[in-house]
C-alpha cells in the first residue's frame, strides 16, 4: 500500500466558494478539461477548471454534503518540485511554475473535526507525490496561502495513516506543531482554539 499524504484546510462553510475560486486560479492556464458547473448551498454557482470523479457532469451540492474534485495545481518551483518534475519528464511552465496532478480534493460542508466548519482535503495520488508534499516548502506554502486567502482557521499536513498530523497554519499564523504534542495533546485541544462559528454568525447578523 502506497503513501497517501495530504493537506486539510478548515474554514467556515460560507467561505468554501471563495476557497474554490482561489483554487481555480492555481489551475494550469492551458487546462483542456471541460468546465465543471458546481452549485453550492444558498444557490451560489461556480465554474471550475477541474473534473469530479473524472467527469464533467454538473455537481449539485446545494444541500451541502460532500463532493470530490480531481485537480491539477501549479506550484512555484523549489528544489523538491524541480526534482519531481525532472523525474517525471515534465517541463516547468512559461512562468516557471510546475504542474502537479492529479491532486484529489474532497470538500465537506461538515468536517470530521467540527460540524460548524467545512473542510477541503487535498490528497496526493501517488507515493512519489506524497513524498513531494512532505519535502516541498512551496507545496506547503501554497496550501497555507490558500488557507489564508479563503479565511480558513487551520491547515493540517496529514500522513493518512492514522499517525499524528502536523498543524501548518492556525488562526492566521504559520505553525509546525504536532497534534498529540505538548501544545495540542488531542483533537479537542486543537479545535478549541478555533473561533466559535455559531457566535461569529450571530455577531454578523446582530
Amino acid at each position: 500500500m502506497g503513501l497517501t499524504y495530504g493537506y486539510d484546510i478548515y474554514l467556515r462553510p460560507r467561505n468554501v466558494a471563495g476557497a474554490l475560486t482561489a483554487l481555480a486560479e492555481l489551475a494550469p492556464p492551458d487546462s483542456r478539461v471541460p468546465p465543471l458547473d458546481l452549485t453550492l448551498p444558498g444557490g451560489d454557482r461556480l465554474v471550475l477548471p477541474f473534473t469530479s470523479n473524472f467527469g464533467s457532469e454538473p455537481v449539485d451540492s446545494s444541500t451541502g454534503g460532500t463532493f470530490e474534485l480531481d485537480t491539477s495545481i501549479m506550484f512555484e518551483a523549489d528544489d523538491a518540485l524541480s526534482e519531481y518534475a525532472k523525474a517525471g519528464g515534465h517541463e516547468p511552465g512559461a512562468d516557471g511554475r510546475i504542474q502537479v496532478g492529479y491532486v484529489y480534493a474532497t470538500v465537506r460542508f461538515e468536517s470530521f473535526l467540527h460540524p460548524g466548519y467545512a473542510s477541503l482535503e487535498f490528497w496526493a495520488a501517488t507515493s512519489g507525490m506524497s513524498r513531494l508534499f512532505a519535502r516541498s516548502a512551496n507545496v506547503r506554502k501554497t496550501f497555507t496561502d490558500l488557507t489564508a486567502v479563503s479565511g480558513g482557521v487551520c491547515c493540517l499536513f496529514d500522513t493518512g495513516d492514522g499517525g499524528p498530523e502536523q498543524v501548518c497554519w492556525l488562526n492566521g499564523v504559520t505553525a509546525r506543531e504536532m497534534v498529540s504534542g505538548s501544545l495540542f495533546p488531542d483533537w479537542r485541544a486543537l479545535v478549541e482554539t478555533w473561533p466559535d462559528p455559531g457566535a461569529s454568525e450571530i455577531a454578523q447578523t446582530s
